[in-house]
């Protein structure tokens, strides 16, 4: 079967936002379709891909009926994994209203300003909470904050840097009512 969005799950899942994704380790997790996760085992691979033929759940003739993914999906409402899946009800709408390449977009979108967020405020310590951010957050709301964070951040340390950026976000979150954490 040909694959041709390895870094898009099966499930409906982002892998670009992923802290496993945004990595430059040699543990680097190339997307829930790559060749070393696919030999891992989920679930959703070995129905979808193996048995179905198809590269997402969306695509296969039982995705309404389907109880594996209606579970995982209904699990996703209230926890985590390794990964943030508070917005994969919305980004699964978004992908069967508006098109994969419109989601893909989006999700390229918020990868660049995570990667902002990586290169200029992050201690070494925030990489989980940047992607959470970038992950939960509009998209303007986080620009904003980083324009924010750039203008108030000269003549500081990376510490002092990334403190203020994450009071930034951590005010608008507040205010949204954004989780910036996993559920466990």
């Amino acid at each position: 079967m040909n694959i041709n969005h390895q870094a898009m799950g099966i499930c409906g899942l982002s892998c670009i936002l992923c802290p496993s994704y945004q990595t430059s380790a040699a543990s680097r997790c190339l997307g829930c379709k790559s060749k070393s996760r696919m030999s891992v085992g989920c679930p959703f691979i070995t129905c979808a891909i193996n048995k179905k033929g198809v590269e997402f759940c969306r695509d296969c003739d039982e995705h309404t009926t389907c109880g594996k993914w209606k579970k995982h999906r209904e699990r996703g409402k209230n926890r985590d994994s390794f990964k943030c899946y508070q917005t994969l009800e919305g980004d699964i709408k978004l992908i069967l209203d508006h098109g994969l390449n419109e989601f893909i977009h989006d999700q390229q979108h918020r990868e660049q300003l995570l990667k902002q967020m990586l290169e200029q405020f992050n201690e070494g310590r925030s990489k989980s909470y940047y992607c959470i951010a970038a992950t939960v957050m509009d998209k303007n709301e986080i620009e904003q904050a980083f324009s924010e964070a750039k203008q108030k951040s000269d003549g500081l340390d990376i510490k002092a840097r990334a403190k203020l950026l994450q009071s930034i976000l951590d005010d608008i979150a507040q205010k949204r009512g954004y989780l910036l954490k996993l559920r466990k």
